[in-house]
């Protein structure tokens, strides 16, 4: 059997498609995406918006690939096939953006942006009459996929599934295979795994088998397996389990309501038609929008968190989703305090994410076998993530972890993007000190043009809020793999002039990422997870900035952090 997977394997976080979609709205290649030319016109489009690296590559592909995975999802018009007997102008004009896609671009939350990924999703059916190279009846991945975690859960007691059941199992059946069939082989291949006493070679066989059975290279089951279990976390309504998935909690009923709709498109036309504007949900019906809402208030009430649904309308599907999403938001408050609670016991693991970012290397594996990893394309948001883990871990913040980060982050708190402009990226507040961090992955020349005059006004701006409303002296911290000797120079002198022309003394610190690993990993080994440390040794780093220019105090930083280290007791 052929395998399946969701989205597309090029762009294989889904996140990234709406910042294509975004800067395709503002283009006139919107609508013209066809033909070598306009395919390498869209690369460079998504080059010079950050969304993809260029390189030395003038290929066309990529554009290629980008378009056939907004229109394989319905955020652009796809064209139809003139077999289908179907006229384009009933379902839209090629390659323009679809209502579903604008729902996506004018999404601002993460909620709202895994709504559309879910409306989308729901809509897809394989075989359909954009993919018919399927020796299948017609179903829906996604109602599959689901279907089989819930009965898994009735018969395990979870829903988990794990990556290489996804790999070799999942993703060759379809809607003609039972579900009893299906669950069965996931747990005779979950057994036979337990008992290996070496689960990598474990997996590689089994795929190496799966690969000569089905004829297909042993890598694409890893390539679709990965893809499928990142969109079907993009819809919001499962989270990671180790390698694999769940359901998470708060959506389980929702979840029951979706795989209730086992009916498949009446016609090709209809298809489009839905695909492009985005599945209904269970929520835009009345009753089952009741039945979610309920079961959202019990969770409340069991997690003991007060919410008064009093004078609150429930007419509508409308007035049910603005009670909903409020619900929705206070538990992933509650769940993101929960998660920040649990950092001070992960600090070992936030180091090797910064070594992942230090070396540019993908992939490592942790002393307890799991694998971690940081994606390259995402590797600028997972900077600015594992610094807000960093100082989770410590332990010491008086804002909220929510209010500390200016990136959003999804149901396994992992990054969705990086901080937007016109802000920092992290403010960090204390008893009686504010710490801004920004970050960078630019390490040349490029790099004062880039961060100097915006870290500046960042950190300037906050030094007259906090003045204004509690005296905190605010410092800032600047993070790269290296320093440019210019960048630290714009810092050493710290000035920053108001519109009124008020000159402000800001105490910005560059360090690269390694200085800051070793600090960090010496609070930790030596007991001494103080945040008063870390203000002492900002100071003793801008005491030095008068007697030196920038290449001697980034020498005089380096050896002051290494001189608090071998400073902490053992």
């Amino acid at each position: 059997m052929r395998p399946w997977h969701l989205g597309n394997t090029t762009v294989r976080s889904p996140f990234r498609l709406r910042d294509g979609l975004v800067a395709l709205s503002t283009s006139s290649l919107q609508g013209n995406l066809r033909g070598e030319e306009q395919e390498r016109a869209f690369r460079r489009l998504l080059g010079e918006h950050g969304i993809v690296e260029l390189g030395d590559d003038d290929t066309y592909s990529v554009g290629r690939k980008w378009r056939s995975a907004l229109n394989k999802l319905g955020f652009l018009y796809p064209e139809v096939p003139p077999a289908s007997g179907i006229p384009q102008g009933e379902v839209g004009p090629i390659d323009m953006i679809t209502p579903n896609g604008w729902r996506l671009i004018r999404a601002d939350t993460v909620p709202a942006m895994q709504e559309c990924f879910l409306r989308a999703l729901a809509a897809h059916y394989i075989p359909s009459a954009l993919e018919r190279k399927f020796d299948f009846s017609v179903f829906s991945p996604l109602r599959h996929t689901l279907s089989i975690m819930l009965e898994l859960e009735r018969q395990t007691g979870e829903s988990r599934l794990n990556f290489i059941e996804m790999a070799i199992v999942v993703q060759l059946t379809s809607g003609d295979d039972t579900l009893p069939d299906i669950v069965a082989q996931v747990l005779e291949l979950r057994a036979r795994r337990l008992v290996s006493s070496n689960k990598r070679k474990f997996d590689r066989q089994e795929r190496e088998a799966a690969a000569e059975l089905h004829k297909y290279a042993a890598g694409t089951f890893n390539d679709y397996a990965d893809t499928n279990l990142r969109y079907l976390k993009a819809t919001g309504l499962v989270q990671s389990k180790g390698r694999g998935l769940s359901f998470v909690p708060e959506k389980h009923v929702f979840i029951e309501k979706l795989i209730q709709d086992t009916n498949i498109p009446d016609s090709d036309r209809s298809y489009f038609i839905t695909l492009c504007n985005g599945a209904a949900l269970p929520t835009d019906n009345k009753d089952s929008a009741l039945v979610v809402l309920d079961d959202l208030l019990h969770q409340l009430n069991k997690r003991g968190i007060p919410f008064n649904a009093a004078g609150k309308s429930t007419e509508t599907p409308a007035d049910i989703a603005i009670i909903r999403h409020q619900i929705e938001g206070i538990l992933a408050e509650r769940n993101e305090e929960e998660y920040a609670a649990q950092q001070v016991m992960e600090w070992e693991e936030i180091a090797a994410y910064m070594e992942l970012i230090i070396t540019r290397k993908g992939k490592k594996t942790l002393s307890n076998g799991e694998d971690i990893e940081v994606p390259q394309a995402e590797a600028p948001a997972y900077f600015e993530w594992v610094l807000w883990r960093a100082f989770l871990a410590i332990n010491s913040l008086t804002n909220k972890p929510y209010e500390a980060r200016r990136f959003k982050i999804d149901q396994d708190f992992l990054p969705v993007g990086t901080a937007p402009g016109n802000g920092p990226d992290l403010i960090f507040e204390f008893e009686d000190f504010v710490i801004v961090v920004e970050v960078t992955l630019t390490d040349n020349s490029r790099q004062e043009a880039a961060e100097g005059e915006p870290v500046r006004r960042h950190v300037a701006d906050l030094v007259t809020y906090y003045s204004e409303q509690s005296g905190k002296p605010v410092y800032g911290l600047f993070i790269a793999n290296r320093i440019d000797s210019n960048t630290a120079e714009t810092f050493r002198i710290g000035v920053w002039f108001t519109k009124t022309d008020d000159k402000m003394r800001l105490d910005i610190i560059p360090v690269t990422l390694s200085q800051f690993k070793a600090f960090f990993e010496a609070l930790f080994t030596t007991g001494r997870v103080e945040v008063g440390l870390i203000r002492e040794l900002l100071d003793l780093c801008g005491e030095l900035r008068p007697a030196h220019e920038a290449p001697a105090w980034k020498r005089e930083i380096d050896a002051t952090i290494n001189q608090r280290i071998a400073a902490l007791p053992l």
